[in-house]
């Protein structure tokens, strides 16, 4: 049985779509074939926590036409509530589109990283996906959290005219930066999918899949950037079961599974 259309389910007043991969690719294209502007973010433990500490981020997130599973503890949360969810994963949902949308000439656009990653990701998208159609990429220097992009540059996007523009920025900031950009650009559908460019570009390597599946993939990562994951994975975890203990599982089958 398929979960309703727009379906969700809350973690801490964040709302998550009830969903799995295949749902989530076939929302996107009936978008495209609507032209219909809207923006997608994933949601691992670090997006419910942040959530917590920004409500501005919050509102930015529930605004999201869609809001993907994608760690194994929001998939967790949501089944105990009795949600039918699988986990939607970034790259796994960003090669799935792209697959996906060969057979109907979807256009892509990648919009992040480093001009050395987006040519490894067109390099290999190309690659496994011969039909797949690249209206382009770019590049940004380093921008500001909230701050709005060039307008040479949005004209450039513009111009390329995709279905699907692709937010590689990392979280919060490519949510924050879908929010601003919505009414400035034409292309129907953006979604933010943090370090896929990465590993699909193959710059970082990717957990291995029993990792991800016993919710470990974090553990990994931190093992390959101490330096730079370390606050986001041991003190953002702890803060995420904090949060949960205070908040989440005394309502569990009350209030919150009802809001």
């Amino acid at each position: 049985m398929q979960n309703p259309p727009g379906e969700f389910y809350k973690i801490l007043g964040v709302k998550i779509s009830q969903l799995d991969i295949r749902q989530a690719v076939s929302r996107v294209f009936a978008w495209v074939e609507n032209r219909q502007r809207v923006y997608v973010c994933v949601a691992p433990a670090a997006t419910i926590v942040c959530a917590q500490d920004d409500p501005e981020y919050k509102k930015v997130v529930n605004a999201a036409a869609m809001v993907t599973p994608d760690g194994m503890p929001v998939v967790w949360l949501g089944r105990w509530q009795g949600r039918r969810v699988q986990r939607v994963y970034g790259p796994d949902f960003m090669r799935a589109v792209i697959e996906t949308g060969q057979d109907q000439g979807i256009r892509h656009y990648f919009y992040g990283g480093t001009e050395q990653t987006l040519r490894k990701l067109t390099d290999n998208i190309r690659r496994d996906f011969p039909r797949a159609r690249i209206a382009g990429s770019w590049a940004p220097e380093m921008i500001k959290i909230k701050e709005i992009e060039k307008r040479e540059i949005l004209d450039k996007i513009n111009a390329a005219d995709p279905d699907i523009l692709w937010i590689g920025l990392g979280s919060p900031k490519q949510d924050f930066w879908m929010a601003a950009h919505r009414g400035l650009l034409s292309v129907p559908v953006m979604a933010g999918v943090g370090a896929a460019f990465d590993f699909l570009a193959g710059v970082k390597p990717q957990a291995p899949r029993w990792l991800q599946r016993a919710g470990l993939e974090w553990l990994f990562r931190l093992s390959c950037e101490p330096r730079r994951l370390g606050k986001r994975y041991l003190v953002g975890n702890a803060r995420f079961i904090y949060f949960l203990l205070r908040g989440v599982l005394p309502k569990f089958w009350g209030k919150e599974k009802h809001d």
